[in-house]
C-alpha cells in the first residue's frame, strides 16, 4: 500500500466481536512507527438501518478499542468512520447517523440519491461503485476500480491497465478531499489491486500497483 502511495486501509467492519472486529487491532500494530492510518468501513447500514442507540454504541465502541490509536485515521482530531449504505437509504440514514454521533467521530457517509439536499448532513461522502471505472462525488470525493466481475456473473467493467493509468491520472487531478481505491483487496469482487500472476510486472509489486507507485506517469 505504501508502494502504492495509498496514505490509509479502509477496512471492512461488521461489529462488535465479529471476525473482522478481531482483525483491527493487528492492521493497527502492523502500521506502527509508519505514516500509514486505518479507518473503518461500518458495513452493516448495507444490509439493514441501524437504530440511533446500536451507532452510537457501535462508535463508543470503536472510540474506545481503535480510535485513540496512534495508527487510527482522524481528521482535525476526530476518528474516521465510512459507512456504507443500501438502494432504499435517503435523508433518513443522515438523520440516524447525525443523532448517534455523539462521540465526535468524522463520518463518512456512501452517497444516495438526493444526498446534498437532506437537513443532516456528515462530515462527508463517498460512492462505492466497483463496477464503474471513475466516479465524482464533487471535491468530496474521487473514486476509481480496476475492474469489477463478481463469480457466476458477466463482467461488468474489464481490466485494462492503459485505462488505469488514465483513471489515476483523473483521481490525482481531481484534487477531492477523498482519493479512493475500490479496491486494495476485494478479490470476491474482482477488484484487487493486490499484486498477483495476472498482472505482474518487474517491481514484483503488479502493474495496478506501479500505476498508482508513478501516479499514472
Amino acid at each position: 500500500m505504501q508502494y502504492a502511495n495509498i496514505q490509509v486501509g479502509i477496512s471492512s467492519w461488521w461489529g462488535q466481536g465479529t471476525q473482522t472486529d478481531g482483525r483491527v487491532a493487528e492492521e493497527l500494530s502492523a502500521s506502527t512507527g509508519t505514516n500509514f492510518r486505518w479507518a473503518l468501513y461500518y458495513e452493516m447500514e448495507g444490509s439493514g438501518d441501524p437504530s440511533v442507540s446500536q451507532i452510537q454504541s457501535d462508535l463508543t465502541y470503536i472510540l474506545n478499542h481503535y480510535g485513540k490509536d496512534p495508527s487510527y485515521l482522524r481528521v482535525g482530531g476526530k476518528f474516521v468512520v465510512f459507512a456504507y449504505s443500501d438502494t432504499k437509504d435517503a435523508c433518513g440514514m443522515a438523520d440516524r447517523w447525525k443523532q448517534a454521533n455523539t462521540v465526535g467521530a468524522y463520518v463518512v457517509l456512501k452517497v444516495f440519491p438526493g444526498y446534498a439536499k437532506c437537513a443532516s448532513q456528515p462530515n462527508s461522502w463517498h460512492q462505492y461503485s466497483p463496477a464503474v471505472a471513475e466516479d465524482h462525488q464533487g471535491s468530496f470525493s474521487f473514486s476509481i476500480s480496476p475492474g469489477f466481475c463478481l463469480k457466476g456473473q458477466a463482467e461488468r467493467l474489464a481490466r485494462d491497465p492503459n485505462r488505469w493509468l488514465q483513471n489515476v491520472r483523473d483521481m490525482i487531478a481531481s484534487g477531492a478531499n477523498w482519493q479512493l481505491i475500490t479496491t486494495f483487496s476485494e478479490w470476491g469482487e474482482g477488484t484487487a489491486v493486490e499484486p498477483a500472476t495476472q498482472w505482474s510486472s518487474a517491481s514484483g509489486y503488479g502493474q495496478y500497483l506501479d500505476a498508482l507507485h508513478t501516479n499514472g506517469n
